[in-house]
């Protein structure tokens, strides 16, 4: 009889409560992009100028991943979290303000920008070191799959709360993000003392032990590797303002709808996963899931009506909560405790690549050849990538249970 035995972790306060967190600061997140995206593209008119807010938001996590790490693995990560996101609130009080000079340079938000990027490449680290130590390991790849739809789930409701906000001025938008994130924090705050391992002064061994264990590791090189290369080559998250403009002929409201697609897909996969959770086959799910999304990335591109571009996002969504499940539960059970917050910091700067990266290719790529060749291109590529790793990581693809 089937149960949904990915509801497991439920049963656990603190995971509750960090679910509780999750759900509203990727409901914050949410809405600060659609109003960030908005206001860049209103004040520019530039599809470079978009890529440039993807490339602001990455140059942090890039450049402090190392330290991030150390500091996850050395100090308590839900402090670590609760400043970070205390951070970002300020940050998008700070762009409320910006946003009431109209007719004001545009320099500040990329400033700001950095800002925020700068206090996720250290929260994303310690939020995901801190999961393990709320649920047993038996559960933990339900866990993985709840926290995913959680971020989801919220991020099919802040775009479209982003999109309604946006007709009350953008200063709402970020005032609304602002609130969101300081709750969040509380939440987290409430879980109590979290320790890393603790440990001495970082040495450059320390600081690149991250690095050095998933290159020991194919199957969890293989897996972050193929989620950096896919979104990289097929996110346009990016160019969605263009498309809602320009290509769809719709306004805000019609943005949001767009970026609550994928978020929508995620949360019916994590659905199903909750009720049959992924047993055997992890591997060449994976992979099978990247060539979905690329395929759903080659019709958005090529659509010209809302409803179909809608579906194609949708589907990207689905497959891409594949990715999500099978890769982080493969980084973080596979990486002993003391080191979770290094190895997490350097997933963190794949994420980041595959995204925040991802949406300047993408930008660029607009620039030169047009927003429907850059997301056309991007799918073949990513379909590329999913034919590639078969034969690049054998041990990725030959792998069958996610717990070992």
């Amino acid at each position: 009889m089937l149960r949904f035995q990915g509801l497991a972790p439920f049963s656990h306060p603190a995971f509750r409560r960090f679910f509780a967190a999750r759900f509203l600061a990727g409901m914050a997140q949410q809405i600060h992009n659609v109003g960030l995206g908005w206001l860049v593209y209103d004040r520019t008119g530039s599809a470079m100028a978009l890529g440039l807010v993807g490339l602001a938001a990455f140059a942090p996590a890039l450049l402090l991943a190392l330290a991030s790490g150390h500091v996850a693995d050395r100090f308590d990560r839900r402090m670590i979290v609760t400043v970070c996101w205390t951070l970002v609130a300020l940050a998008d009080g700070a762009l409320a303000l910006l946003s009431l000079q109209p007719d004001g340079p545009v320099w500040p938000v990329y400033a700001v920008a950095v800002l925020v990027g700068a206090a996720r490449a250290f929260a994303n680290p310690a939020g995901q070191a801190l999961l393990p130590s709320l649920v047993p390991r038996d559960v933990f790849p339900g866990a993985v799959s709840l926290m995913a739809s959680a971020w989801q789930s919220s991020s099919i409701i802040g775009p479209a709360i982003g999109g309604l906000l946006y007709i009350l001025g953008p200063a709402m938008v970020f005032g609304t993000s602002a609130a969101c994130f300081a709750v969040s924090a509380a939440f987290v705050f409430s879980l109590g003392p979290r320790p890393g391992a603790g440990g001495g002064r970082p040495t450059l061994e320390s600081l690149f032990a991250g690095i050095a264990f998933i290159r020991s590791r194919p199957v969890v090189l293989g897996a972050i590797s193929l989620d950096l290369f896919a979104v990289l080559l097929g996110g346009a998250t990016a160019l969605l303002p263009i498309y809602a403009r320009d290509i769809l002929h719709t306004g805000p409201w019609g943005l949001g709808l767009l970026r609550s697609m994928p978020a929508l897909g995620a949360v019916a996969m994590s659905v199903l996963l909750a009720w049959r959770p992924l047993q055997r086959g992890a591997g060449r799910k994976i992979i099978a899931a990247v060539g979905v999304f690329g395929a759903a990335t080659l019709v958005f591109g090529l659509s010209e009506t809302l409803w179909l571009s809608m579906a194609a996002l949708f589907v990207t969504g689905a497959a891409d909560m594949v990715s999500v499940v099978v890769r982080q539960t493969l980084v973080q059970l596979e990486t002993p405790d003391e080191m979770r917050g290094r190895v997490a910091a350097v997933n963190s700067v794949f994420i980041g690549a595959s995204n925040e990266l991802g949406e300047f290719e993408s930008g660029a790529l607009a620039a030169a050849i047009g927003p429907v060749g850059s997301v056309v291109l991007g799918g073949i590529g990513t379909l590329a990538v999913a034919a590639a790793w078969v034969r690049l990581f054998p041990q990725l693809w030959r792998r069958d249970r996610l717990i070992s």
